[in-house]
């Protein structure tokens, strides 16, 4: 793992990005980053990445800042820019993980909301492209972390969680972390689990 993995969004238009701020967040969150740098005019969606990481688990930081184009150019590791116009992410994963998990260097991952300007593009060690097309900044950013990371992401356990979902196939079941633990100790000892969900 590298030293810390960060995701700056940058740009948020209050009222109509809200939704989609959020989901940088709660996506960096779940995917493996350490720490979301969200625009200062951001805060509900810091607030309700903050309650997810306080009922779901962490360590998880986010951080408002005004100062976004200063940060990026005096960032101090690997800077990857997630961008229709970039690189293909298969042709240059492999590099950015040898500059950053690899050799254990810091590694921003900048995702723009609205137009970002061009020296974005000139502070990037990594102009990055999901495909070349249109799509979601989110969708970008799920693919990019899941290659940095190479899926070791999904196994991940979260710390001062309040509740655990338990994967099933079918129903939803959410329970305290001790009854997380004692079925997930009973199903390693080869203890049945007849319960279902709800």
């Amino acid at each position: 793992m590298t030293a810390e993995v960060v995701v700056l969004r940058y740009g948020h238009r209050p009222g109509r990005d809200d939704r989609m701020t959020t989901h940088v967040g709660l996506t960096a969150r779940a995917l493996g980053a350490d720490r979301v740098v969200l625009p200062d005019n951001a805060g509900q969606s810091a607030e309700t990445v903050r309650d997810i990481t306080d009922r779901f688990g962490g360590p998880f930081e986010v951080e408002l800042r005004d100062d976004q184009r200063s940060f990026t150019r005096g960032w101090d590791g690997t800077v990857v820019h997630l961008t229709m116009y970039g690189e293909r992410v298969q042709d240059v994963e492999a590099d950015v993980r040898a500059d950053s998990v690899a050799s254990d260097t810091p590694l921003l991952v900048v995702v723009g909301g609205e137009k970002v300007p061009f020296d974005f593009y000139e502070a990037a060690d990594y102009n990055v492209g999901v495909t070349n097309q249109p799509h979601s900044e989110v969708a970008g950013l799920a693919v990019f972390l899941d290659r940095l990371f190479e899926g070791a992401e999904l196994e991940r356990e979260w710390d001062d969680a309040d509740r655990v979902v338990l994967p099933q196939e079918t129903g939803k079941r959410v329970v305290d972390p001790a009854e997380a633990v004692a079925e997930r100790d009973g199903a390693v000892e080869g203890t049945d689990d007849d319960s279902d969900g709800g």
